[in-house]
């Protein structure tokens, strides 16, 4: 499957402008920097934006785009959201987040415990966000089949 082919997922979000220059602060919503090293294509209901340079600043971004070249052409990408292809990984242990939105869970006694709804950021563990208002920590997933079913072995008492 090639690149184009492939589903876009949201990476991240233009906040701010940085100096007079176009610079931009980017606020990146995944753990690959690589989808701010030079080069990259990013997707945006603007149209693509072509990243120039970035650096890593205060958990966030500066980044250079080739299509912003002003403070005043960053305002009108105040708050858009930047999109790219998935990447190909082949990694077992790799959970994709959006692979986890319409999946049942079910415990390791095999009680379904509600439909994945939201996944929330947590400095622990991102929590699964059922539509029963149960939260589930990742550590406890076993194993995905995307958008179908999450197996999970919780200690006693989570869903109570």
């Amino acid at each position: 499957m090639s690149a184009d082919e492939r589903r876009t997922l949201e990476v991240g979000r233009i906040i701010k402008a940085h100096g007079l220059k176009g610079q931009v602060v980017v606020d990146l919503w995944t753990d690959r920097t690589e989808r701010l090293a030079p080069g990259t294509q990013l997707s945006t209901p603007q149209g693509p934006l072509s990243v120039k340079s970035a650096a890593a600043h205060q958990d966030r971004f500066l980044v250079w785009f080739h299509e912003i070249n002003s403070r005043e052409d960053t305002e009108a990408w105040r708050g858009v959201v930047l999109s790219a292809p998935q990447l190909e990984v082949h990694d077992e242990d790799v959970i994709w987040i959006d692979d986890l939105f319409g999946a049942r869970v079910v415990d390791s006694a095999g009680v379904v415990r509600g439909t994945v709804v939201d996944v929330e950021a947590n400095p622990a563990s991102d929590l699964l966000v059922l539509d029963t208002g149960a939260l589930v920590p990742l550590t406890f997933v076993t194993s995905v089949e995307a958008h179908t079913l999450i197996e999970v072995d919780v200690p006693d008492g989570l869903f109570e």
